[in-house]
């Protein structure tokens, strides 16, 4: 076991006006099991890379320790899975390599086919199963549960859960609470290195940030009070002083020497109540620092007279003439949270699809209320491009509204008046959320929303859905979320 240490990193991207890491101080062991969150654009995987070593940076990272990244990149799919083994690993051992692909639940005739014929989960699995073969390296795991179903994200979960030595950056609750024994979180203000796992250290924050919530309304009632007191006893102060000037009392002149140190004793105490009202402002300004905003989101969503929105009986899907699913029966009422579970390739976004009026084969029948009006998330993100201005005048979407959803879901000011080219994934799929919440519908479509955002986005956005009446149906792989938010769930 060996030690990472971090010291004073601070490191910016050029022409950005704000350093991403500012004299960041923290240190791990190299066999920790290390889950890393944060706001989507907070700087997760540009801290991998300072890791790697591909951008120069103030500072120091110490350790006597070589790192992996995860997803490997594959420069040639078309090749059989054996024969990229030697160009991830060059000294690898066969039988380890098969060992760890049968920890995951990974047959071992993977090995045998084109790469770019596996699953998106059969690729995950074998590459995490090569690069944990390698001895004295330090993995550094990117996302790896993303397009991932429930079954493919167990076998991985459970395999993470008996390795040591790894970074793993994910918004999955459950994932992190499984396999990791620390969480490294990039806050608003710093980074901060706890043991534990996910749940233990929201409950943690939670927690701080009541203390702190409750310490500074205390502290600002304490600043109004010295506030008045001040303005008082200087009010106080200035009247005495004047006595000392033109006043007789029964004929006689005053005692100004009286009256100067009662003066000076008014105008002492107004200077020891300014001490106190300052040291109380110092106190404040520690306090906030990293309370991330929270506030509650809004939706458009209209009211639809009808119960009955959509009404699928004996649904057959087809891809050319093979088929997907058989004899699929829904009923979608108004206020309905409907999850679409399965495995990959089960058809859940072919179902979603056919609800939507697109050109997918199927028999049975599909009844949709004539008044309906869907709003709709698809997987894809990579055609954002342009500024949010335009986007909200291409789509139709009052830009305050699309602003004010952004901002409460972590995003800067200055990101309003920027190309979207240059956003990350999980900002992308946080434009697209924001953009379904202000459309005008009474049924929303959501496939896989939550893919790359950040886990206190995900937070936010599931107690909107508890508590609104939203008529919703979605896929989706976050397990908590689909046991937090539905109240059906489809097995295809």
């Amino acid at each position: 076991m060996s030690q990472i240490s971090i010291q004073n990193l601070t490191f910016g991207y050029y022409g950005s006006s704000e350093n991403v890491f500012e004299n960041v101080n923290f240190s791990f062991d190299t066999n920790w099991k290390v889950g890393l969150i944060g706001r989507n654009g907070k700087g997760k995987t540009t801290f991998l890379n300072l890791l790697l070593g591909k951008f120069e940076y103030n500072g120091k990272i110490i350790g006597h320790i070589h790192f992996d990244y995860f997803p490997y990149v594959i420069k040639n799919k078309d090749k059989l899975s054996i024969d990229i083994l030697p160009e991830i690993y060059s000294d690898y051992d066969l039988w380890e390599v098969i060992k760890k692909m049968v920890e995951m639940d990974l047959e071992e005739d993977c090995l045998y086919q084109k790469f770019s014929t596996l699953s998106n989960g059969q690729q995950t699995k074998l590459l995490l199963a090569i690069l944990f073969t390698k001895e004295n390296n330090f993995l550094l795991i990117d996302e790896p549960t993303n397009h991932l179903d429930n079954d493919s994200k167990e076998s991985v979960k459970n395999f993470l859960s008996r390795q040591n030595g790894f970074i793993v950056v994910s918004h999955d609750r459950d994932f992190l609470d499984c396999c990791v024994d620390h969480i490294i979180s990039i806050n608003k203000n710093n980074i901060d290195i706890q043991k534990g796992n996910f749940s233990s250290w929201w409950n943690n924050k939670q927690n701080q940030d009541n203390f702190e919530l409750a310490q500074n309304r205390k502290i600002q009632k304490e600043i109004l009070r010295l506030n008045e007191s001040v303005k008082q006893t200087q009010n106080w102060s200035d009247k005495v002083e004047k006595t000392k000037i033109g006043t007789r009392i029964a004929g006689l002149r005053p005692d100004k020497g009286a009256i100067g140190h009662k003066a000076a004793k008014m105008a002492k105490r107004s200077k020891s109540i300014e001490f106190r009202q300052n040291k109380a402002i110092e106190e404040k300004t520690k306090l906030l620092k990293n309370i991330e905003k929270q506030d509650d989101l809004f939706l458009n969503s209209q009211n639809l007279s009808s119960n009955i929105f959509v009404d699928i009986k004996n649904l057959s899907i087809f891809y050319g003439e093979k088929q997907i699913f058989n004899n699929i029966n829904l009923l979608v009422e108004k206020g309905d949270k409907i999850a679409i579970c399965g495995k990959n390739g089960s058809g859940k976004t072919s179902l979603l699809k056919a609800i939507l009026g697109e050109n997918i084969k199927y028999t049975g029948s599909i009844y949709k209320n004539g008044r309906l009006k869907i709003s709709y998330i698809s997987q894809k993100f990579d055609y954002l491009c342009g500024t949010l201005i335009d986007f909200a005048k291409e789509n139709n979407i009052d830009q305050t509204k699309l602003f004010v959803i952004l901002d409460k879901l972590g995003f800067s000011k200055n990101q309003f008046n920027v190309s979207m080219d240059n956003f990350s994934a999980g900002q992308k799929k946080k434009i697209l959320i924001a953009k379904s919440l202000c459309e005008e519908a009474n049924l929303y479509i959501w496939d896989e929303p939550l893919n790359y955002i950040d886990v206190i986005s995900r937070i936010q956005i599931e107690q909107l859905l508890k508590e609104s009446n939203i008529t919703l149906i979605f896929v989706e792989h976050d397990s908590a979320f689909v046991r937090n938010i539905s109240t059906k769930i489809v097995e295809i």
